[in-house]
């Protein structure tokens, strides 16, 4: 069978798309840790190095999608030494991410050193991007738990159904990440004094804090 031909064959048909789509959107949308630190970027470096990044995200959501085809799913579900040491990897991630903002400085700058604090390399923003969606459970638990309920228990080549309609989650997942940073790119025209700065600091740092506290809390 040629390629072309297995891939009309994994395709979702239009039954599985009509349930599956709003879903993938709605999780897509939800303000995990990968969003809020999209939105974080976008008003810190703005629209287009924020969206830069987002290839970390995607790079990372690859690597997931190949290890769960691989059957590193199955090792999660299985092993509960994995699992804690997955947990608790994520929620240092997310605490010295929320840290990290929380204490972010703020003091008033000239605009030449505001411009020079916006021109962050977009290829640190992509790292931190993917070491988040790397560290974050939730990441794994889209690709083990969530998208797999949408695969055909018929389906000719189940791994290749899986990978297909992970494609299509990606999708959703770059698109509302895209808006994410837009809306922190608005928030940064408005005119930040220190004070609202270190608000919008404690806002996103307090709710990656909360993250890692929700994380922490997961059972299996």
């Amino acid at each position: 069978m040629s390629l072309s031909s297995s891939l009309a064959a994994a395709a979702p048909d239009v039954a599985t798309l009509a349930v599956f789509v709003p879903a993938a959107a709605l999780v897509a949308s939800t303000p995990g840790a990968n969003n809020l630190l999209a939105l974080s970027y976008g008003m810190q470096a703005g629209f287009v190095s924020t969206v830069v990044s987002l290839a970390g995200r995607m790079a990372a959501f690859s690597i997931l999608i190949a290890l769960v085809a691989l059957g590193f799913g199955a090792l999660i579900a299985t092993s509960h030494t994995a699992f804690v040491a997955l947990k608790w990897a994520g929620v240092a991630y997310l605490v010295w991410i929320g840290l990290t903002m929380w204490r972010a400085p703020v003091e008033e700058a000239t605009p030449e050193e505001a411009r020079a604090a916006a021109m962050v390399p977009p290829w640190q923003l992509a790292r931190s991007a993917f070491w988040v969606a790397m560290m974050n459970p939730k990441s794994i638990l889209i690709f083990t738990a969530f998208v797999p309920q949408f695969v055909s228990p018929g389906a000719g080549n189940a791994t290749l159904s899986f990978a297909v309609l992970s494609a299509f989650y990606l999708v959703f997942e770059f698109s509302f990440a895209a808006l994410y940073a837009a809306a922190g790119t608005l928030l940064r025209r408005f005119a930040m004094t220190a004070a609202r700065r270190r608000i919008a600091n404690r806002i996103t740092g307090g709710m990656m804090l909360s993250a890692a506290g929700l994380l922490a809390a997961t059972q299996r």
